[in-house]
């Protein structure tokens, strides 16, 4: 996927994801799927089998765990959620570059593992360039296979390991985290 490139990330591997952090991208840390991590993912995913909205609560917790996982490894337990621009540079910390690229990283691995029934991973998409009086974001995407509907999937809004917003792409390119709160 060409987005990673330009964002100076790196896309998962067969069995490992390259984790985003200190903004932009800055740090990179490859955190392995090893069986157990494999194994407990695909439970998680598993519980969404039955619909495409309840995949998308399996992707919901999904990203949770994973951010619990990651966070010991990396240091981003205490993350902080949001524009909070005094945190840019620092180990452990994401910004909405950091934290697309690492749910990206996660879905193209359930992915690939065959672990989503109901949606297809998509390149992440974003909003906002200043002179629409918004500030640029960006976000993971997926779009669900039978009827092509595309949701972002963001991890960024709120502090490490709390449920990511999942909606619509087109409501989230009209609105701005305080419609969110």
């Amino acid at each position: 996927m060409k987005w990673y490139a330009q964002m100076n990330g790196v896309p998962p591997t067969a069995n490992a994801a390259i984790i985003c952090h200190g903004f932009g991208c800055k740090f990179k840390q490859t955190v392995p799927f090893d069986r157990a991590a494999d194994q407990k993912l695909k439970r998680i995913l598993a519980g969404g089998g039955k619909s495409a909205k309840a995949e998308r609560a399996a992707i919901s917790r999904a990203v949770v765990w994973q951010e619990r996982r990651i966070g010991k490894i990396v240091g981003s337990t205490n993350d902080v959620g949001g524009l909070d621009m005094h945190n840019s540079g620092k180990r452990g910390q994401m910004d909405c570059i950091d934290e697309s690229a690492n749910t990206t990283s996660l879905l193209l691995y359930a992915q690939s593992r065959g672990f989503l029934e109901h949606h297809n991973v998509e390149r992440p998409t974003a909003r906002g360039f200043f002179l629409d009086g918004r500030y640029p974001h960006a976000s993971a995407v997926i779009s669900e296979k039978k009827t092509g509907k595309a949701y972002v999937v963001d991890s960024w809004r709120l502090p490490n390991a709390k449920p990511p917003d999942i909606i619509l792409v087109e409501q989230w390119m009209k609105i701005t985290a305080a419609d969110l709160e």
